[in-house]
């Protein structure tokens, strides 16, 4: 029988596209399902220059069953990095019905999926927003989950609860959550990297992007929270970090019989760091200044929040590398390469 594949749902996004090259370098051999609705196919050719081969790549929805259900058949699945879901906090406020619908129906599709065909090992992608506005910093993974301050971290929030139900309740899957900090940067190569389309909504693309010319400005969305230079606090990791965590987090699920198990971790970079820090630390990597304004405060944002990963350097044997620098010189590469 050949050796199972690990199914990387939103695999040709920003963070699924750099865990494929780290699940790849590490000997798995991943699939990956997208629909492509927030990214493009150009994607693949920047995996098969890194890897030197093709990428079994089906273009699907997650919502689909029938075409899950022939994925994990004809491409012998034996796991799952699920990333497939929208990701906008601002858009999730404006959509709050087309955010629930496809982040919380595609995991519940693909949860009986794997139950049908007796998949067990499974990796979510959930978020640092689970923690909404965080009482203490930095946050451990045994901070309160607080009310969302975001239909996205609200998503993410109830998904965390489907799949803690589904373990409580006996089914036989082995699950593991990720909460992640804000990823930036891009592979070392330049082939592939962050791609938004349309304006972006991360902090990152959108000032190479403006370094770059393709925009004209970039606004920071307030300047006036409790915070040193009144901008939001967060926690940048690079994207390969981020994606090794994946790698990490699926050779430590229990392969000892046991059938049920479920925890989360922390991945971020362990340091709080101020959007207009970001900005600074850009212009000095890229050697420009960049054109800002301060704006107003955007619906869904929190102050500050940043990681406390000492579980994940524990018990995943896993921490970061890569340096803020590193990350925004990546990202300013990857950025120049699409010029």
């Amino acid at each position: 029988m050949p050796t199972p594949s690990i199914l990387v749902t939103g695999g040709a996004g920003f963070i699924g596209s750099h865990t494929i090259v780290a699940l790849t370098e590490a000997g798995y051999r991943p699939v990956i399902l997208d629909d492509f609705s927030n990214s493009r196919q150009r994607v693949l050719d920047g995996l098969r220059q890194i890897l030197g081969h093709e990428v079994p790549c089906y273009v699907q929805d997650c919502n689909d069953r029938t075409a899950l259900l022939d994925i994990f058949q004809r491409e012998n699945i034996g796991g799952v990095i699920h990333f497939a879901a929208f990701k906008a906090v601002g858009e999730s406020m404006d959509e709050p019905l087309r955010y629930y619908r496809n982040n919380l129906g595609s995991l519940l599709t693909l949860l009986e999926v794997m139950l049908e065909t007796g998949v067990s090992n499974l990796i979510f992608s959930s978020s640092c927003t689970v923690y909404g506005e965080p009482e203490v910093l930095p946050v451990t993974e045994t901070a309160p989950v607080l009310p969302a301050t975001s239909v996205y971290g609200n998503t993410k929030q109830v998904g965390e609860e489907i799949l803690r139900d589904v373990v409580a309740a006996g089914k036989p899957l082995r699950v593991i959550s990720l909460r992640y900090f804000n990823p930036v940067g891009a592979h070392p190569s330049a082939h592939i990297g962050e791609l938004p389309l349309g304006a972006p909504n991360n902090l990152v693309p959108f000032i190479t992007q403006t370094a770059a010319g393709l925009r004209a400005q970039i606004t920071i969305f307030g300047d006036d929270y409790p915070t040193p230079d009144g901008t939001c606090i967060r926690d940048y990791i690079h994207v390969m970090d981020l994606a090794e965590a994946h790698v990490a987090a699926l050779r430590t699920l229990p392969q000892d019989g046991t059938t049920s198990h479920y925890d989360v971790f922390n991945v971020g970079a362990g340091q709080g760091i101020s959007v207009l820090e970001v900005v600074r630390a850009f212009e000095e990597v890229a050697g420009q200044k960049l054109n800002y304004r301060i704006g107003p405060r955007r619906a869904g944002d929190v102050v500050a929040v940043y990681a406390d990963a000492t579980k994940a350097h524990e018990r995943l044997g896993w921490a970061t590398k890569r340096s803020l620098r590193e990350a925004l010189a990546d990202a300013w590469r990857w950025e120049k390469a699409l010029l």
